[in-house]
């Protein structure tokens, strides 16, 4: 007869742990939403009600400085628009280091 305590305790042991990187892994497919932000603006809805095709609004940004780019609202870099081909593309440079992004949420 075996002992069902003790064999259970074995399957335990005999478990492999999962490291980070197999945590991490779990959630490598996970999708996230990323957003390049150029500049903001505050506007009245008076201001905002009269835009049509072709108006110009001033933003807190000057040209040439680097943009945001956002994970789900929360900045992880900042870098610059290129062309890849016939489309638009980022160049990250300088990345947001992981405890700020941390305080940040």
């Amino acid at each position: 007869m075996v002992d069902e305590a003790s064999t259970a305790e074995e399957n335990v042991e005999r478990k492999p742990e999962r490291d980070g990187s197999e945590n991490l892994r779990v959630l490598e497919n996970i999708e996230v939403q990323m957003t390049v932000e150029v500049g903001r603006s505050e506007i009245t809805i008076r201001d905002l009600l009269r835009l049509s095709e072709g108006s110009i609004m001033e933003l807190d940004r000057l040209a040439g400085d680097p943009l945001d780019i956002l994970i789900n609202g929360t900045m992880i870099a900042k870098g610059e628009v290129v062309m890849v081909g016939e489309r638009f593309g980022i160049r990250f440079g300088e990345i947001v280091e992981p405890e700020k992004r941390v305080e940040s949420l």
